[in-house]
């Protein structure tokens, strides 16, 4: 027996009683509040129109018709709710199907028939990746992994902004100022070495800025600069030379930071390429007349019927916008995975973006638009504020990866608990620790939300934070192996405390958890379930006995396997480690 199946006897006993086919949607069956006594809550209000009478009295009679299915033991009513405590047999039930279900939580479909498409990341390469595209990357992560496990075939893709204006000023602050260094000679990982040249660049354009008299001249710096950009987009011999060497070094530096977070893809596009394909596709269509042309030149396409204003696409002097680049993108991901479905992971800052975006592949016969979705997140920021890249004033991701793994190996040397674990071994689990914290901090909150990351608050071993889970998985592992290889027990031979109850119920929720992440597009569901299942076991493990010799003993080891195993697989959903020892 499952709760779908309970689900229907519920319904169809409710039918057959009323004799009337009643709609699916007015079974509205909840989880109990844990104010009020009982397992689950049906709720009576849509089944006045059947009844005829008035709440109380429907109610009741409700209640009886449910306490005749044997899996329910009894029931009450608190106004228009009707509470039902489900039997101990039916809760043994559940723990043994979840226990037997092959991958529990997980499809089930073997031929992956659904492409899902997830872009994120999508760095500039005149600067490393940081806190923001953390966030960016765990999101993108985790929501593929929970599409994979809902039996989805998922492909991780990127596109690298590698062309522009940009590009152009780290390029040339390198050129004026770089004295021929380079990432090895410096001894810097090259992304981090590009980067300060960016930010060398705006400091010396401020500079000139002050300087000058006619504060509506352009900066001798900044004509250089988009001359360079001019010399680049007619394919000069020397710019390119000097574009592929600095991009490379920033691509080396960059896959440094996605192994350490644990992320790969499986495709990268590059902007230097699509955007050459967005323009072709733009002069295909503009002769048939899903654009226009102004008369400076400039090409515009026309989204008022969506309430979505004229959307630029070429320039008077024909150069691309961003919009050109995102349109050859799309282009080609579907002639490569012919997707069923494109999720792109960006800031809520370009949400009219994504809504033109499809809007436009839409209006160019694109069937598929419609199953293009926008994962839209909001910014995070740190205690001491926001973060500027122009001024320096961002957090390198590789920096905070260091400082989380620091502070939670100092944490370690701190304890008393580590003292046989060996120097690889807490070097190990600084690591897991100190990723875990940084990753579940970012995620448990609502992707939508904007957000402020509290290293500190972060690696803290209580209350709602990666290392407390982590710490109560490494506490289960530790109970099951004084009891190795015990043989799993479905029952328990006294009735079944509350906490088991509530324990089991959390489990069987997991599938429903995975789905509902899917189809909300976020994650932080699936990671505050996870909290809520290890906050549940802390309460078990400190009021019910578990090594206790007793009949029951198998039973609560039972469950206490099957925590270990979700709260593992829902961690690894996320991106996270958990340790076997803490």
């Amino acid at each position: 027996m499952s709760l779908d199946n309970l689900h229907k006897k519920i319904t169809q006993s409710m039918c057959h009683f009323y004799d009337q086919k009643i709609p699916h949607k007015y079974f509205q069956i909840h989880k109990t509040k844990s104010d009020f006594k009982g397992d689950y809550t049906l709720i009576v209000f849509p089944f006045l129109s059947f009844s005829k009478k008035d709440l109380e009295a429907t109610a009741i009679e409700m209640g009886n018709v449910l306490q005749e299915i044997e899996e329910i033991s009894s029931f009450n009513i608190v106004k228009g709710f009707l509470n039902f405590n489900l039997s101990d047999l039916f809760f043994f039930s559940l723990l043994e199907k979840s226990f037997k279900t092959k991958n529990f939580g997980f499809s089930s479909l073997q031929n992956q028939s659904q492409t899902t498409l997830v872009e994120f990341s999508s760095p500039n390469t005149n600067k490393p990746l940081h806190l923001g595209h953390i966030r960016n990357n765990l999101l993108g992560f985790s929501i593929s992994n929970i599409f994979k496990a809902c039996g989805h075939n998922v492909k991780m893709v990127q596109v690298i902004n590698d062309r522009g204006i940009h590009i152009c000023k780290s390029m040339l602050a390198w050129l004026k100022y770089g004295d021929g260094k380079t990432p090895k000679t410096e001894n810097q990982k090259g992304d981090f070495f590009v980067g300060q040249y960016y930010i060398l660049f705006e400091k010396k354009l401020k500079e000139e800025q002050e300087k000058m008299k006619n504060k509506n001249d352009i900066p001798n710096i900044l004509r250089e600069a988009q001359e360079m950009l001019i010399k680049w987009e007619e394919k000069d011999p020397e710019v390119l030379k000097l574009w592929n060497k600095m991009n490379s070094w920033v691509y080396e530096g960059m896959d440094l930071t996605y192994k350490k977070l644990g992320i790969s893809f499986d495709k990268n596009y590059y902007e230097s390429n699509t955007y050459l394909d967005g323009k072709r596709i733009v002069q295909n269509h503009l002769k048939k007349n899903t654009f226009f042309t102004k008369k400076d030149g400039s090409v515009w396409i026309d989204l008022n019927e969506f309430n979505l204003d004229e959307k630029l696409l070429l320039r008077s002097d024909g150069t691309a916008v961003y919009m050109t680049q995102d349109i050859g993108t799309a282009f080609c991901r579907f002639e490569d995975f012919s997707f069923d479905k494109m999720i792109y992971v960006t800031g809520n800052e370009q949400n009219y973006h994504f809504q033109t975006l499809f809007k436009i592949l839409e209006k160019l016969g694109c069937e598929w638009s419609v199953n293009c979705s926008h994962l839209s997140y909001g910014m995070v920021d740190l205690p001491s504020g926001k973060m500027k890249s122009r001024e320096g004033t961002i957090v390198d991701a590789d920096d905070l990866i260091s400082k989380m793994r620091q502070d939670s190996r100092n944490l370690i040397k701190k304890s008393n608990k580590f003292d046989d674990f060996s120097e690889e071994e807490v070097q190990d689990l600084s690591r897991i620790i100190g990723d875990g914290a940084l990753k579940y901090f970012i995620l448990k909150v609502d992707a939508k939300k904007n957000m402020l990351f509290n290293p500190k608050e972060s690696i803290d071993f209580n209350g709602n934070t990666g290392p407390f889970i982590q710490y109560t998985h490494a506490r289960i592992i530790s109970i099951l192996r004084k009891r190795n290889n015990f043989e799993p027990s479905f029952n328990s031979f006294d009735s079944i405390h509350q906490l088991e109850k509530d324990l089991i119920k959390i489990i069987i929720d997991f599938p429903n958890c995975i789905q509902l992440c899917k189809n909300s597009l976020n994650p932080s569901f699936l990671a505050n379930y996870v909290y809520h299942l290890a906050k549940t076991y802390n309460k078990f493990y400190q009021k019910v006995p578990i090594l206790d010799g007793s009949k029951n003993e198998k039973f609560r080891l039972t469950i206490s396997k099957k925590v270990s195993l979700v709260i593992m697989r829902g961690m690894n959903l996320l991106g996270i480690d958990v340790p076997n020892r803490m």
